[in-house]
């Protein structure tokens, strides 16, 4: 909205319009159409809605990332998404400061890989927790030593292993760790001119808080760019929470226990009779030897049955079955 003018505001305007001190025609629009220049060298093949799906997608990761971490950290962890983005990569390669933690991740069956960057005061930070610290980063950066490596791939594993999930919706892919470069310059996994959609992540690890980028290039994900939409992102999710659904339920109906009886048959005599009877005593039912007896499960009639045993047990064979209809 724009700003709105005070009431001296406009007073002081038509007095200087009244005094010829602001021309009128000068202050009107020229009525040429701006025109936006292309620039060739950056085609945009990552639309507003490609961004925003590849949002929604890493806000699922960044749920997962601050449900599994923990169990490794011992720590609180807090994940949000902070934008997303289309550049080249050189301007991603040459925005890395060293020494910096790249993991490269084979993105089967996608062609090519996907770069997790993660800041070095985390990985400091988590390697400080993994071996029993507080967890506080290192004052000066350095280099990462071959154990803290070993320790930080750990970590980068499981976050890789959490990726499956969030795409699940858009493709069964099954992420790999390559290995993780700490040098910008060796990890050129494409033309520096190419396309990259960049997914920034803050996470917060107790008190020591750093940003995780998803480097993601166009030709990785070109083979699925049309299902990168909200429609069929939650099209696609809807369908599959209903099949989760009936699934689940039938398991469970399943798994239910319900009380099964067979009437052997139905006698009337007076409570004097009653009281008195003995072990041994008859009681006239009425039905014959040779007759079905009714099966219900619970207070439907199901099934009808003979009478017989099994082992030592009393049990009935199933003669027919009583539709609904």
């Amino acid at each position: 909205m724009g700003e709105v003018l005070s009431q001296n505001e406009i007073d002081n305007l038509l007095q200087a319009l009244s005094s010829g001190e602001l021309d009128v025609e000068e202050m009107k629009d020229g009525g040429e159409k701006k025109v936006k220049d292309y620039d060739f060298a950056r085609p945009s093949k990552f639309s507003k809605e490609h961004l925003r799906t590849l949002e929604i997608i890493f806000e699922h990761y960044g749920r997962l990332l601050s449900t599994n971490l923990p169990v490794y950290l011992r720590k609180n962890i807090q994940v949000d998404v902070i934008n997303s983005e289309a550049v080249t990569y050189s301007e991603f390669s040459n925005s890395l400061s060293n020494p910096v933690l790249l993991g490269i991740v084979n993105f089967s069956p996608l062609q090519g890989s996907i770069i997790l960057e993660l800041a070095s005061n985390l990985g400091y930070a988590m390697v400080d927790r993994m071996l029993g610290g507080t967890g506080i980063p290192l004052d000066k950066p350095r280099d990462f030593t071959e154990i803290e490596l070993l320790i930080i791939e750990r970590i980068m594993t499981v976050c890789v292993n959490l990726l499956r999930e969030p795409w699940e919706n858009v493709l069964d892919v099954h992420p790999r760790l390559e290995r993780i470069e700490t040098n910008s310059q060796f990890a050129q996994i494409i033309s520096p001119t190419e396309m990259i959609a960049i997914v920034t992540i803050n996470m917060k690890v107790g008190d020591v808080e750093g940003l995780m980028n998803i480097c993601l290039p166009y030709l990785t994900l070109e083979d699925v760019m049309d299902k990168l939409n909200t429609k069929y992102w939650y099209s696609t999710m809807q369908e599959n929470d209903e099949e989760e659904y009936h699934a689940a339920i039938e398991d469970l109906i399943s798994k239910a226990q319900i009380p099964v009886k067979a009437i052997l048959g139905r006698s009337t005599i007076s409570v004097n009779d009653f009281i008195n009877l003995q072990r041994g005593d008859v009681i006239k039912l009425d039905t014959k030897v040779d007759q079905e007896l009714d099966v219900y499960v619970g207070n439907i009639k199901k099934f009808t049955a003979l009478p017989g045993a099994s082992g030592d047990g009393y049990a009935v064979r199933v003669t027919s079955i009583i539709r609904e209809e």
